[in-house]
């Protein structure tokens, strides 16, 4: 058992936590050296800001940082727990703040999109009149969650997910610490266990805190000799945490095996297999905008027109992890997979890309027909340029038998559609139109 006096009782996550600017990992694109946020801090001007980004990706932290950059006071609370009668008392502190020293209130709301209307309509005269300055964080989108007249008044701020490199050094940080972290412990992390540590937090800093914290705890829970370090490694934290770690290397033939059964089951059409290639990589900690990548390919090379609705669920897919991220965004991803395998499919498009670029490298640039070319001056058109071109809107069904091809590659033939899928119908257009050009 671990004794209290070598660890505190106080999270790991929130004893490291950083106090200064420069200390913040992953979001120099708000706290950057020219960003406006660093500047406001710096010169002690704070204005209304909406943090909104996925769990553990440093919103209190920064809250906590604002308010040690200014000299106005500072009031945080919780929707989880509070209501719109702790604001009033929060409000009334505020005013009394304000009629001694005449400044403002920084009021930290944490999770305000848990706040109903009503509960945030109650900020809007505070806002407005400067009595306090507002800084919400949310994980959900703030212009869904959090009421237009507020969020006009704020200034959002998007924090991402932090990046490998980032929770590396964050990890290191806390293992070295001797004031705050576990320095005085004597561990020594061996890169596998760290790496599957942050697997497991998929980006998020106060989980992978929270995991090395018990880690840790789990190693030290045995008797070694006074003085020996105490190695973390693999079999000790999958003991620890209770999950193990999948064989897995992200830039080695492991990674490009998984990601090729996860391609070749969409397109084989099988919904079972996709969804245990995804979950394979998801849970090894492959990058989820990775196979996110991989889909919105397949899904134009693969389904095609067959489903033109694919590339759309695809893109949905990309956009949902980047705004909202793990874990509530894992479950668009594998929407976007089911929806991929049991689509109709079709590689039309993908054979039609390549028929067209051999042409071009064979017949090179051939010039465009007279006919079709632009006459936005007098010259132009009296060179013959649009001469004879006929308005297909000036025609019954908007069409007009006319050429628009070179006539060295008029004949040619790039996209073949098949009768699958939403194809089946081009494909019946496309006959249509060559069928009046007799």
């Amino acid at each position: 058992m671990v004794k209290e006096s070598r660890l505190s009782l106080i999270p790991l996550a929130d004893r490291v936590r950083p106090t200064r600017i420069e200390d913040i990992l992953g979001q120099d694109h708000i706290l950057g050296p020219d960003s406006v946020l660093r500047r406001a801090l710096l010169s002690g001007h704070i204005f209304s800001i909406i943090l909104w980004g996925p769990p553990g990706s440093g919103k209190t932290t920064i809250a906590r940082i604002i308010a040690t950059y200014t000299e106005n006071p500072y009031q945080a609370f919780s929707a989880v727990t509070s209501g719109v009668g702790e604001l009033r008392k929060v409000i009334a502190g505020a005013e009394e703040a304000r009629h001694k020293s005449g400044l403002a209130t920084i009021v930290f709301v944490d999770e305000i999109h848990r706040f109903n209307k009503a509960q945030q309509d109650a900020f809007l005269p505070h806002v407005e009149s400067g009595l306090i300055i507002l800084v919400g964080a949310t994980t959900q989108n703030p212009s869904f969650e959090v009421i237009p007249p507020l969020l006009s008044r704020c200034r959002v701020m998007v924090l991402h997910p932090l990046e490998k490199k980032d929770l590396i050094t964050i990890l290191k940080r806390a293992l070295e610490d001797r004031e705050n972290g576990l320095g005085e412990e004597n561990i020594e992390i061996l890169p596998r266990a760290l790496e599957h540590i942050i697997d497991l937090s998929e980006g998020d800093a106060r989980t992978a805190l929270n995991n090395l914290e018990i880690a840790v705890n789990y190693v030290l829970s045995f008797e070694k000799g006074p003085g020996t370090a105490e190695v973390l490694d693999l079999q000790a934290v999958e003991a620890a945490l209770n999950r193990k770690s999948l064989p897995y290397d992200k830039d080695g033939e492991e990674h490009y095996n998984l990601i090729s059964a996860f391609h070749k089951s969409l397109r084989g059409g099988d919904v079972h297999a996709s969804i245990y290639w995804l979950y394979r990589m998801l849970m090894a900690g492959e990058d989820p905008l990775f196979i996110a990548r991989r889909m919105i390919r397949f899904a134009s090379e693969d389904v095609g027109l067959a489903d033109p609705d694919s590339l759309q669920m695809a893109l949905s897919a990309f956009e949902a992890w980047q705004k909202v991220g793990p874990p509530e965004a894992e479950l668009a991803l594998l929407e976007a997979a089911v929806y991929l395998a049991a689509a109709p499919k079709s590689n039309a498009l993908y054979l039609a890309e390549k028929e067209v670029k051999k042409e071009i490298e064979i017949s090179g640039a051939l010039p465009v027909p007279l006919h079709i070319r632009n006459a936005p001056t007098g010259l132009m058109k009296k060179l013959g340029y649009s001469k004879g071109y006929l308005y297909p809107h000036n025609y019954p069904g908007a069409w007009v038998d006319q050429e628009y091809l070179p006539d060295r590659i008029k004949k040619r033939i790039f996209y073949r559609p098949t009768n699958r899928g939403m194809e089946r119908e081009i494909a019946k257009r496309i006959a249509m139109q060559q069928k009046k050009k007799g």
